[in-house]
């Protein structure tokens, strides 16, 4: 236990004498601190000096506390740790294995009687631990600017710090992964980004596909309805004419007849165009880490704990009409909801056993490799 808490601290030490882990607190003070340089008037808000008039947000229609974590969850969260921050982290920590192995520090600690495999996850860990007080720097300074300028006291913030740090696991174990094999920095934080870009899409695409099955789904459902009525209709005009043959009666007759023709084409159309393509992609979705849903877990928690509903991105996007090319409302309710019903076992078990599985392949290089 005393050699690997020495790992660490030695780890630590090189970590800290690096230049980018000072820039990222201070960044990340900084961030928090803007979040201080926002006030909260009756007539809207005001940044610094400038006073913005907003009709929405004001402390007529918003609690300070309310606003303030809104901020907090659509920029603290959303733009500063799930992508400004993470991106930093990852070129801070990157140079950890490949600048250990290029150097012939290793010779050192394998000189001793450590196993290369706890040298190895002691390195990984100590990375981790790195970008962690990142996290609670930011998330502690968060706090306290919404506990003393907001007056609400959330200490429901600090599940960020576990949930941004498994998000951030996914990309760092990919990062450890090619900068073990390469031993290049520089290769290991464009992989790790390109792989990170690349999730993203899938994901995206994912999404945007399911959405696009819904809206068929929907325009069916619609259309089954509207086949339906057309057909009880054409049946009553056409026992009017039978009984009470009119010229009236027969003209309804024969329109109920091409509109229903005209819908039954229409639904015949649909055979779910999108379900195969949205299938494949969750395949995909489900092999892959969910960067983008691991921290949407983070925002499902503290919305609902923070009693935050009214006023998060679900709610405002589904209080705006959509609609598709053919003018079908798209289900943004649904949509949401299919996103929010998925399992925390789906997005998290799936995505730690892909990590396993990376740092299993990267701790067998590093045991296996000749020094």
């Amino acid at each position: 236990m005393r050699q690997t808490l020495a790992l660490i601290w030695d780890a630590y030490r090189d970590l800290n004498s690096r230049k980018m882990f000072w820039i990222v607190l201070i960044l990340s003070t900084l961030v928090a601190a803007s979040f201080a340089a926002i006030g909260f008037t009756p007539t809207g808000f005001k940044i610094l000096f400038w006073q913005i008039s907003s009709p929405l947000f004001n402390s007529k229609e918003l609690r300070p506390g309310d606003f303030y974590k809104t901020v907090f969850l659509n920029y603290g969260i959303d733009f500063w740790l799930a992508w400004l921050a993470t991106a930093l982290a990852l070129i801070s920590t990157a140079s950890l294995f490949p600048d250990f192995l290029a150097t012939g520090a290793v010779d050192l600690y394998l000189s001793k009687p450590i196993s290369r495999l706890r040298l190895f996850l002691t390195k990984y860990l100590c990375g981790l631990l790195f970008v962690a007080l990142q996290i609670g720097c930011f998330c502690t300074a968060s706090f306290a600017v919404i506990g003393f300028r907001g007056g609400a006291w959330e200490p429901g913030i600090f599940l960020a710090v576990p949930i941004v740090l498994l998000f951030f696991s996914y990309l760092f174990c990919f990062c450890v992964l090619v900068g073990v094999w390469t031993r290049s920095t520089v290769a290991a934080v464009l992989l790790a980004l390109l792989f990170w870009v690349f999730t993203f899409g899938v994901h995206f695409t994912e999404e945007t596909l399911l959405m696009f099955k819904l809206t068929e789904d929907s325009a069916a459902t619609r259309l089954d309805g509207q086949i339906k009525s057309r057909k009880e209709l054409l049946a009553h005009w056409e026992h009017v004419v039978t009984t009470q043959p009119t010229t009236r009666g027969s003209d309804y007759v024969t329109m109920y007849q091409s509109e229903l023709k005209s819908d039954r084409a229409k639904r015949d159309d649909m055979h779910g165009t999108f379900d195969r393509y949205h299938a494949i992609f969750y395949d995909i979705m489900t092999v892959l880490p969910k960067t983008s849903e691991t921290v949407d877990l983070l925002e499902r928690v503290l919305v609902s704990k923070a009693g935050l509903e009214h006023v998060s991105r679900n709610a405002q996007n589904d209080s705006q009409d959509a609609t598709d090319l053919n003018d079908n409302p798209v289900p943004i309710e649904k949509l949401h909801a299919e996103m929010n019903g998925r399992s925390v076992d789906w997005i998290v078990g799936t995505s730690v056993g892909f990590e396993g599985v990376v740092l299993a392949l990267a701790a067998w290089i590093f045991c296996r490799r000749d020094y």
